[in-house]
């Protein structure tokens, strides 16, 4: 079998990727790397992936990008092309996030609502992959899913809602 196809960013649309580069590195403490300021942020996690036992594999932590809406780039016309606004109704794509070991939900949750983030969840425990998840929208319309690892026996607080 050939080796698969690898997934190796996500971007984001924000009419102000500065603001919202600002908006990430506050809310999960990621740093923001501007490419070019204004235009298209890098938000680097940093550090690797953990391996089973707490330990750093050498795989690095994914990137998320943030591209300007009114010019998406990478494109091969400088002005881009339409649409030139981010996405307001229907579904779309959900960035999920796993919260590390040392954070914890309740601050992410405040830390993004103080900052213009909406409520979508909390508190929910979903059986078939064992975790628990909280969700916001972010002020340019993205939503985002905190997963929590529930591990073995999980203890589901009776506040948290069930699947």
């Amino acid at each position: 079998m050939p080796y698969p196809n690898t997934l190796i960013f996500v971007d984001l649309a924000a009419e102000d990727p500065a603001a919202a580069g600002r908006f990430y590195a506050e809310v999960f403490g990621w740093r923001d790397d501007p490419r070019p300021e204004g235009l298209y942020h890098r938000m680097v996690p940093g550090e690797e992936f953990r391996n089973p036992d707490g330990s750093p594999s050498q795989i690095g932590n994914l990137h998320l990008g943030i591209f300007k809406a009114a010019n998406a780039r990478p494109h091969p016309h400088p002005d881009g092309v339409e649409p030139r606004q981010v996405a307001t109704e229907g579904r779309k794509a959900r960035v999920w996030i796993l919260i590390s070991d040392d954070d914890a939900a309740d601050r992410i949750l405040s830390a993004a609502i103080e900052r213009g983030a909406s409520l979508l969840w909390r508190d929910h425990y979903w059986a078939e992959f064992n975790g628990y998840n909280h969700a916001f929208r972010d002020p340019w319309g993205n939503e985002i899913v905190l997963w929590g690892k529930a591990g073995p026996q999980p203890a589901i607080p009776e506040s948290f809602t069930r699947e």
